[in-house]
């Protein structure tokens, strides 16, 4: 009974969201009536016309302010919609992330937007976010090489006219923290991520444990060289590939004014997204994509859809 309440819940949730849309039209009937209103007085002031005119004005005039009352009403309506949709939200999402340690990384520059949105979502289903990081970028190769003496990580401060095999060394290297670094364990302070973090990352907070979710909001520092830019690519893909790996729930998220969407990135290398994570639908569905539900979720022309389908949901709760 209890999961047939929930679903019943998720589906209403689902619905609300899409409320807002139908408001929509309005704005296309008022602009229609003002382009006939506009007409209307560009008549001629003949005694022929007169009559009919004043009656077209008068007509418009009246369904104008029927639709402005209209739109008043559904402008009310929406608003206790979006209200109830907030109340609603807490209860859709109580309990997905119970105690769960999530992790939050920026390739490339941080957001305080979404490290904000980030907190809140997990936060409402139970989680807390425990580690939050940013990728260096442009990426430090001598550093990470200095950091790694004695293994062969240490040959990428090797001149990058190595071309592919260094950047295959790099995406190995990213795989390996990326692993470490959702991994955790007694043994993280003498693992390579440990030794190297500062030459890999630009900023750190919290503590390097076992995460039970991971949370990747990509940004690419403009202005970069080509080099430098393949570089940070093949660091990032190994850094997502190694996390996913180690059967971590990995979401990439954006806002819905993010342009370039990142979208495409996430889904080429194979990982949930939300592309609205500023919108409350954004944040539910993050919620059950950390919780493990699979997809691209959200209002662009890239997702899959809103939420997650009711049928999957109910597979990993």
């Amino acid at each position: 009974m209890a999961e047939a309440a929930a679903a019943a819940r998720r589906q209403r949730l689902a619905a609300l969201f899409d409320f807002r849309y139908h408001a929509l039209s309005l704005a296309a009937v008022l602009l229609a009536l003002a382009v006939g209103i506009v007409i209307g007085v560009a008549i001629g002031d003949s005694n022929l016309v007169s009559s009919a005119k004043s009656g077209i004005v008068h007509d418009l005039e009246s369904e104008v302010s029927a639709a402005q009352r209209q739109n008043s009403q559904l402008r009310t309506q929406l608003t206790g919609e979006e209200a109830f949709t907030n109340d609603l939200y807490p209860i859709a999402v109580h309990g997905l992330l119970s105690a769960r340690p999530i992790g939050l990384v920026f390739l490339g520059n941080g957001s305080d937007r979404i490290d904000g949105l980030v907190r809140e979502a997990v936060s409402q289903a139970g989680g807390s976010v425990v580690t939050v990081a940013a990728l260096r970028e442009p990426v430090d190769l001598a550093g990470l090489a200095r950091a790694a003496v004695g293994t062969r990580y240490a040959a990428l401060q090797e001149p990058s006219s190595s071309g592919g095999a260094q950047l295959q060394l790099l995406e190995r290297f990213g795989s390996l923290a990326g692993a470490q670094l959702v991994s955790g364990g007694q043994a993280i302070a003498r693992e390579l991520l440990s030794r190297a973090r500062s030459q890999l990352l630009s900023a750190f907070d919290g503590q390097l444990g076992r995460l039970e979710g991971l949370v990747v909001a990509r940004d690419e520092p403009p202005g970069m060289a080509s080099e430098a830019a393949q570089a940070a690519a093949a660091l990032e893909a190994g850094l997502v590939h190694g996390a996913s790996s180690a059967g971590v729930a990995t979401v990439g998220v954006e806002l819905g004014s993010t342009e370039p969407s990142q979208v495409p990135w996430y889904q080429s290398h194979g990982i949930s997204s939300v592309d609205d994570l500023d919108a409350t639908a954004g944040r539910a569905a993050l919620a059950y994509a950390l919780a493990g539900a699979r997809g691209s979720y959200g209002t662009k022309g890239t997702a899959n859809s809103l939420l997650p389908a009711v049928a999957s949901l109910g597979e990993h709760l």
